[in-house]
């Protein structure tokens, strides 16, 4: 462990329980200043609070992040888009977006790209969410593809509501994309040994609602 960065700065400290309410919105927020996390990950119902807990986008603090058509993307693309330029003007610094998981299964890419275009559009990094632990490999490829085509960021597992984040998924992904996308493990992160395998197979964000935790084990370790 010694030999891999510092984990603090790879945390996006994801508070996405919709049965939260403000007091955990702003605890979140201070958490992750104070752990000197990546970025807060929040529904876009919150992004007016939390832009105001952090302080101005553009500083050095966490930034902030906001999921768009989450968490099963099957919106449609007017509202997707509506809510991505929402968070935008609401002060999110970046978009974790879930794309069309309906044009995926009918092999429909240019439906899967025109979903995502919009939101390009924005200007703002943003990650799409890719279930890879129910896509095909034929599947995740062309979608790997169509997502770095249209302008994505990073490439991000899952939602948290399929499978965990894997290393061999993000193997996958670390192989698929060839250096022209950045990758993010998200779900089922629970332990230190678990998130730091993720980022030696190739994970330059971890999302995780147990950011503290990690944080709190590492210390333990370090004593």
């Amino acid at each position: 462990m010694r030999d891999l960065p510092d984990l603090a700065p790879l945390i996006d400290h994801a508070l996405l329980d919709p049965h939260q309410g403000r007091e955990s919105i702003l605890r979140c927020c201070d958490e992750a200043k104070h752990f000197g996390f990546a970025g807060v990950c929040l529904a876009s119902r919150w992004l007016d609070l939390a832009r105001e807990r952090l302080g101005p986008s553009g500083g050095r603090g966490p930034k902030l992040i906001s999921v768009i058509g989450f968490p099963f993307g099957a919106i449609p693309t007017e509202i997707k888009r509506q809510e991505a330029e929402w968070a935008a003007a609401a002060g999110a610094d970046e978009l974790d977006v879930v794309p069309d998981f309906g044009a995926l299964a009918d092999g429909n890419s240019s439906l899967f790209c025109d979903d995502l275009a919009p939101i390009a559009e924005l200007g703002l990094p943003f990650k799409v969410i890719l279930e890879v632990g129910r896509l095909s490999p034929e599947v995740l490829e062309w979608a790997v593809e169509a997502s770095i085509d249209v302008g994505a960021n990073m490439l991000k597992t899952g939602s948290g509501f399929g499978p965990g984040a894997s290393v061999e998924q993000v193997k996958q992904l670390q192989h698929l994309a060839r250096g022209r996308a950045a990758i993010k493990a998200s779900g089922g992160i629970n332990g230190l040994e678990q998130a730091y395998a993720l980022v030696e197979a190739g994970a330059s964000r971890l999302g995780t609602s147990r950011g503290v935790a990690l944080m709190e084990a590492l210390r333990a370790k370090a004593a």
